[in-house]
């Protein structure tokens, strides 16, 4: 039987030429969290996933063409995600639909029927917000986090494992509780279904009293470069691995994908509320655009 997440991926499929909420898919989280223990009722968990629409647009009534950028946020314990590409086709459906007379009505008519379509679909609260301008002064969450790559031991670092390898993980051998805030741009994963790769930034915050050695957080990272997994997997198998070795008292993983499709998909998790990112993840807040985004 073809799983659900490939009702979509991998095929040619034409683009609706009309507002079409039945080509949404649904893909049950419990699929992959099984896989790492994780249970819906139990997670260790809580967050959101935060996705930008790069390429959203629709007509007023009088044809003027709006365009911006989409920002959806819902959380991580609904008990389904959307499939990318099948909301990559919704978004486009708009692009000849009319609404409001103008451009504000149009928003608030176009946002609404999207936080329906997606609240239902996913069986939880969906927040959207559409952005006309983007700003030099957007805020940015991690200015605090360091860059493992630019560690400058790293270029004498041999790197073996390129399919994800917890056992890489060694404690820093301290056994005072301490803090890594650290980050890395060279994550890389692929497509569950297709196989296409997937770019991004892996951002974590850990406090624990053994922590990673920094060097094999930079192996571990590097290690998932042929794993084939959503987006937000990722993020989870990340966080579970961090979370079953180390205990700690407080963790924090954040991944932010690069746009495919003109769609960027960023998941948070974290132990605790105050460690979630504030803009990010703040649907009425257009953050700091990545390198790569």
């Amino acid at each position: 039987m073809e799983p659900i997440e490939g009702k979509l991926l991998g095929k040619q499929v034409s683009y609706p030429q009309k507002y079409a909420p039945e080509i949404l898919v649904a893909v049950p989280r419990s699929i992959n969290r099984e896989i790492y223990n994780l249970h819906n009722h139990t997670l260790p968990f809580i967050g959101v996933d935060a996705w930008h629409g790069w390429e959203l647009s629709f007509l007023t009534q009088k044809g003027l063409p709006v365009a911006g950028v989409l920002k959806l946020v819902y959380p991580a314990n609904s008990p389904f995600l959307v499939e990318s590409k099948s909301l990559k086709l919704y978004l486009n459906a708009f692009n000849m639909e009319r609404f409001g007379c103008t451009p504000k009505e149009g928003i608030d008519e176009i946002l609404q029927i999207i936080k329906n379509d997606l609240s239902q679909l996913l069986n939880c609260e969906v927040e959207a917000s559409l952005f006309l301008h983007s700003t030099d002064a957007a805020p940015f969450d991690f200015e605090a986090f360091t860059l493992l790559e630019n560690n400058s031991q790293i270029e004498t670092i041999d790197f073996i494992d390129f399919t994800e390898n917890p056992d890489i993980l060694k404690s820093s051998g301290s056994r005072k509780s301490g803090v890594v805030n650290v980050a890395t741009h060279l994550l890389r994963s692929n497509c569950k279904i297709t196989h296409q790769p997937d770019w991004g930034s892996a951002f974590i915050y850990i406090k624990a009293e053994q922590l990673p050695e920094e060097t094999s957080l930079l192996k571990y990272l590097v290690s998932i470069r042929n794993e084939n997994h959503f987006h937000e997997e990722i993020c989870e198998m990340i966080y579970k691995r961090l979370f079953d070795i180390f205990s700690p008292d407080e963790l924090m993983v954040t991944c932010i994908y690069t746009r495919r499709g003109g769609i960027d998909i960023c998941p948070i998790r974290a132990s605790h509320q105050h460690l979630i990112p504030l803009n990010l993840s703040n649907a009425n807040v257009l953050s700091k655009k990545l390198l790569q985004q």
